[in-house]
């Protein structure tokens, strides 16, 4: 009896995320991982397009992952185009019509359906692309130098 390997939630989820991201860089887009929006929820990914605009993939590892999650519809108001990414064994029919899908496989994604378009307003852009700024801005500076990020961090905290 041969058992099938299924990877931890976890691992499955990073997985995702890398394809979805590098699906995101063929494209010429942008994309930040882990992106805080003003509302106080997070996107999985947060990616600038090339036009200006603005892209939100939602990572789903498993079905039970989807389905105890209903924050999605909020990521709406902080992008022109909403997507999920699931891997090869998530069940698609879960995945509503209204958002665009991409699927992982390995470690590239593929575009099933396209995200339909609902554009942000100007003043909305305008503050999302300054805060997707500060934070590009703000990891760069950590990776390159992480102890001095730390202390500037630390001292900003005090004050």
């Amino acid at each position: 009896m041969t058992l099938a390997f299924s990877p931890a939630p976890a691992a499955r989820t990073l997985a995702i995320c890398r394809a979805a991201a590098r699906f995101c860089a063929r494209r010429g887009w942008a994309p930040v991982t882990e992106m805080p929006l003003p509302n106080g929820r997070r996107a999985d990914i947060l990616a600038l397009l090339p036009d200006g605009g603005f892209v939100v993939v939602e990572v789903k590892s498993c079905a039970r992952d989807f389905l105890s999650d209903g924050k999605w519809p909020e990521y709406r108001d902080f992008c022109d185009r909403l997507y999920f990414a699931v891997d090869l064994d998530f069940p698609r029919a879960l995945i509503p019509e209204e958002v665009g899908l991409m699927v992982a496989d390995g470690p590239d994604a593929e575009l099933v359906r396209d995200a339909p378009d609902h554009r942000l307003a100007g003043a909305r852009r305008k503050a999302l692309l300054h805060r997707y700024a500060m934070t590009a801005a703000g990891r760069l500076a950590a990776m390159q130098d992480p102890a001095g990020f730390s202390e500037l961090r630390a001292a900003l905290r005090v004050e």
